[in-house]
């Protein structure tokens, strides 16, 4: 548990630095230490609401989240990730998409992001709820928050700015983990609830302090190209050591 817990800790820290929840990576980190695959998403979904909480508190309250075309975004992507956590799944898909998950978790944190919007939108702006739509389902399905999927998109069709697409994903994590939650919570009962708790506290405790020093050094101390090297190495090398086990 104590090297879970670093890992849990060191995971919120580099990817709370970058504006992500992490929950890919947690549900690997599990699937590693051979926690029942049942319960990955439970904790991982948890994980992700406790990290990304606070930002999304954060980037409204300064007025930089874009109201109209975030809500538009989660609202397609929410329903989608409710019913990817009740669908069933076996353990070598349920871990395939998830390798799968974090080796492209990697790739699209080495997109640089725009600091401020280049030209007006491109036509596939518009196209973006057809692309939140699956990053819902995938939310709920294998624990993740869709956040750091979408993001790059955005920038790369000139959605926004960066603060507003930042905003944008950290709203979007916190609401598909949220429904993705409560889809697993119903598809696997008080049971898997019960287990889930009693090997979560001490995570949810490990990603809130992560989370907060990760805001802190973003914002103080550490240039995020080097932050977001390193979140991309640890993820790559996380998915490629499940993948390889598979």
């Amino acid at each position: 548990m104590a090297a879970l817990f670093v890992a849990f800790l060191v995971t919120a820290l580099l990817y709370a630095s970058v504006g992500f929840g992490g929950g890919s990576t947690y549900t690997a980190l599990l699937a590693l230490a051979e926690v029942d695959y049942r319960i990955l998403p439970l904790l991982a979904l948890s994980c992700n609401i406790v990290v990304v909480a606070g930002s999304t508190v954060r980037f409204g309250r300064a007025g930089v989240t874009p109201w109209e075309g975030a809500l538009v975004l989660t609202g397609v992507a929410a329903p989608a990730a409710f019913l990817g956590g009740l669908t069933p799944i076996d353990e070598i898909t349920f871990l395939a998409l998830l390798g799968a998950s974090l080796l492209l978790t990697a790739a699209t944190l080495l997109v640089p992001p725009r600091t401020e919007v280049e030209g007006p939108k491109s036509v596939l702006a518009r196209a973006m709820p057809v692309a939140a739509l699956p990053l819902g389902y995938l939310a709920g399905l294998v624990g993740i928050g869709g956040g750091i999927f979408l993001a790059p998109l955005l920038h790369l069709t000139r959605w926004d700015n960066a603060r507003a697409i930042a905003a944008t994903a950290s709203l979007f994590i916190l609401v598909n983990s949220l429904f993705g939650l409560a889809g697993q919570l119903l598809k696997g009962g008080a049971g898997r609830l019960g287990a889930a708790v009693d090997l979560g506290l001490p995570l949810l405790v490990a990603v809130a302090i992560g989370g907060q020093v990760g805001s802190l050094l973003a914002l103080k101390y550490l240039p995020q190209r080097w932050i977001r090297i390193g979140t991309a190495a640890l993820t790559a090398w996380v998915g490629a050591r499940l993948l390889f086990d598979v």
